[in-house]
């Protein structure tokens, strides 16, 4: 008996001692197209200013909301059956609305002395709606722009984001902007994307990184972002009827995403137009809806945008799921080995010469000359980095038929590729065995239009 009571006690301790796996990528994806539709909340340094990118010395006195009230933004998210917010802790003028040790350049130095997020979070959660927080990697004040980043302007970064990941509890998706945007301009390299990606999941494995990317990279492949996001504001249009990936579309009910003195009597986007053309048709095309509802100075969300939320609420009803998300490729993260290094290649067409398939930029393509029958493209590159993942985007999709991929080491080439296309997609992912080489080869065999490859790029790493 007493045996058995110890084997009892044993087993009871080896079950709750297994830490509970953490979700799959695809899972976590799949839950978050579930969430259907949420708030945005455009709130930070910029809503006291004239523009939405404000003087990024503008002192922390003018951020003075005299009724902040979070509780407020949660009921009325709720009332639209909306399931989750996301907040701009920090916007690309880098004020911090939470109470951080990194800068003072933050809320606490402001006359409102009160922790934003901490109060957002609060409330969200009160009225049992999920929480996402957005961060901005581009940031004036600190100088975190192009040609001015640091070793310490990276730390700084992944110290802001460990604060943001350890204080608040769960969150379900880092939103992050201003990032290898041609806006921006500071790319993956200069704040490394891998690096910091990692970094997140370590601290909250089951956390979504999303970077609003989209106006860069192509639709048929999730390039630097667990969700492929599209800013319909900024001419960014997800096609419903061909989206194969997880997606986010976001968009503002009023005319900016922070608020501006006109919000208060200026017409607003239609709640049936909001629901009919966007919140439903997006949901069957593996698509999350977020509208943008920016509080005022006071810190309070406007009669008018109250009232068209409600409106929402009566309009549609959250029934979650509607169709399951396409198994897909996980997350190109890591540095691109063959950007703008020596490419060559057989005869190309006019001026689409070869240095255009690894200049990182997708708009411009290595356009070989209709003539030959078998072109290739080869780039030569650093032998001491592991490389197991190529990815070639064409500028179109479909032309390649057959083609074959080789590495070159130690004088020979050796074979990693050889047949047809697996699908007409422009972008075609192959990962491998971790090999090392002096240069990749692309051959094609047999194609059904004249080859265009807008990328080739060389990884290190796939994520997990």
């Amino acid at each position: 008996m007493k045996r058995i009571s110890l084997l009892l006690i044993l087993a009871f301790m080896a079950f709750f001692s297994v830490k509970a796996q953490p979700k799959s990528l695809h899972q976590l994806q799949q839950d978050f197209v579930d969430l259907r539709f949420g708030m945005f909340i455009h709130y930070n340094i910029p809503t006291y200013a004239p523009e939405d990118w404000p003087d990024p010395d503008l002192s922390p006195s003018v951020f003075n909301p005299t009724k902040l009230d979070c509780g407020q933004w949660a009921r009325a998210a709720k009332s639209a059956n909306m399931t989750y917010g996301c907040l701009t802790t920090k916007h690309h003028s880098g004020f911090c609305i939470w109470d951080t040790k990194t800068t003072k350049y933050n809320v606490m130095n402001s006359p409102l002395k009160r922790d934003v997020v901490r109060e957002y979070v609060n409330a969200f959660r009160k009225e049992g709606l999920k929480v996402m927080l957005y961060y901005s990697i581009l940031d004036t004040h600190h100088r975190l722009r192009p040609h001015m980043i640091t070793r310490a302007k990276v730390d700084m970064i992944k110290a802001q984001l460990k604060e943001l990941l350890t204080n608040y509890g769960p969150i379900t998706a880092m939103i992050i902007d201003g990032w290898d945007a041609p806006w921006s301009r500071i790319s993956y390299d200069d704040v490394p994307f891998q690096e910091i990606y990692q970094y997140i999941k370590s601290l909250q494995p089951e956390c979504l990184v999303m970077d609003l990317n989209a106006a860069k990279y192509p639709r048929e492949a999730l390039f630097y972002t667990d969700i492929k996001s599209y800013e319909q504001g900024a001419g960014q249009k997800i096609s419903t009827s061909e989206n194969r990936l997880p997606a986010l579309a976001c968009l503002p009910i009023q005319n900016n995403w922070f608020w501006k003195q006109s919000f208060p009597t200026a017409e607003l986007k239609s709640p049936e137009w909001l629901v009919n053309e966007n919140i439903i048709p997006y949901g069957k095309a593996h698509c999350n809806f977020i509208l943008n509802v920016a509080p005022n100075r006071d810190g309070l969300m406007d009669d008018n945008a109250l009232a068209a939320l409600k409106e929402i609420g009566k309009l549609w009803k959250n029934d979650g799921h509607v169709d399951d998300v396409p198994l897909c490729e996980a997350p190109i993260i890591g540095h691109n080995m063959a950007k703008n290094r020596p490419s060559e290649s057989s005869w190309s067409y006019d001026y689409g010469i070869m240095d255009f398939a690894n200049d990182d930029d997708f708009g411009t393509a290595w356009t070989s000359n209709p003539l030959v029958k078998e072109p290739f493209w080869k780039v030569s590159l650093d032998p001491k980095q592991t490389i197991n993942r190529i990815v070639m985007t064409e500028e179109t999709g479909g032309c390649l038929d057959e083609y074959r991929l080789d590495y070159h080491l130690n004088n020979r080439w050796i074979k990693l590729f050889e047949g047809k296309a697996k699908d007409q997609s422009r972008v075609k992912i192959h990962n491998f065995a971790p090999f090392h080489a002096d240069s990749v080869r692309l051959t094609v065999l047999k194609h059904n239009g004249t080859v265009k490859i807008s990328e080739l790029g060389v990884y290190s790493a796939v994520s997990k």
